[in-house]
């Protein structure tokens, strides 16, 4: 059975609900997922998934959110050639920089040798129906790369 791992940073609750959505859409799709709050594992615990997924929020005017600074920063280091993945998160339009941090996780894990497999999903604020089909969707892209 091919291995999601989802990692995400959730301060609200807003981008946890988001990887509780695509982790379930994985399942459903008959994917071992391992869903993990980003302070509790180690950038190199990518490698041992066939899809690197990764959840963030933006905090304020575009920047990382603290807990998850030392596994971005750990990203840049791990190859993950061969690996697929994908980033979704949730932002507040209010701001100029709505979810620049799924850009810069994008970005990075592009830098990884990974192959983005499907668009990244931004949402505002919490998700709302809109949303979860977005991220369903994003689920099943994901996963018909395999």
């Amino acid at each position: 059975m091919p291995l999601a791992k989802i990692v995400y940073a959730s301060m609200t609750g807003n981008t946890e609900a988001c990887a509780d959505i695509v982790a379930d859409k994985l399942e459903e799709l008959g994917w071992e997922v391992e869903l993990d709050e980003c302070t509790s594992v180690d950038a190199e615990d990518m490698m041992d998934a066939d899809l690197c997924i990764v959840g963030t929020y933006t905090y304020g005017d575009g920047e990382l959110p603290d807990e998850i600074v030392d596994f971005y920063e750990e990203l840049k280091d791990v190859d993950l050639t061969g690996k697929t993945y994908g980033v979704f998160g949730s932002g507040d339009t209010f701001y100029d920089d709505f979810c620049l941090c799924v850009d810069m996780f994008d970005e990075t894990l592009a830098m990884t040798g990974a192959t983005k497999g499907a668009e990244s999903v931004k949402v505002d604020l919490s998700p709302e129906d809109e949303d979860e089909a977005a991220l369903e969707n994003f689920a099943e892209s994901l996963a018909n790369q395999f």
